[in-house]
């Protein structure tokens, strides 16, 4: 259970503060911080996630929701709210910790 804690306040540290952090850059180096976040940061966080999800699922399922959640909530909160643009990135992320999810349960389980 502390585990699953330390994964869920870290995924709204990330996913809430990323964002917030890239608007205070300011100007283009807001815009380079956003596609670092969108396409590196934010998916290897889902996948390394995934992965410890995998590892105790009975007790951590709930986590890939956790982080697709909080990633809608802290760009909506920053950005623009109801973009739906943001939720096609939540779904990418979700689907992301799901696989690595699976995959890290099946391998455990053999």
């Amino acid at each position: 259970m502390k585990k699953l804690l330390f994964w869920s306040v870290a995924s709204l540290a990330l996913m809430i503060g990323g964002p917030w952090l890239a608007l205070l850059a300011g100007g283009m180096d807001a815009m380079g911080l956003c596609f670092l976040l969108f396409f590196a940061v934010n998916p290897l966080f889902s996948l390394i996630c995934g992965v410890f999800a995998g590892r105790e699922i009975k007790q951590s399922w709930s986590l890939p929701i956790i982080v697709t959640a909080s990633f809608v909530a802290g760009v909506w909160l920053h950005f623009e709210m109801g973009e739906p643009a943001f939720l096609l990135y939540g779904g990418c992320y979700l689907l992301i910790c799901v696989v690595a999810m699976v995959i890290s349960a099946w391998i455990k389980r053999k």
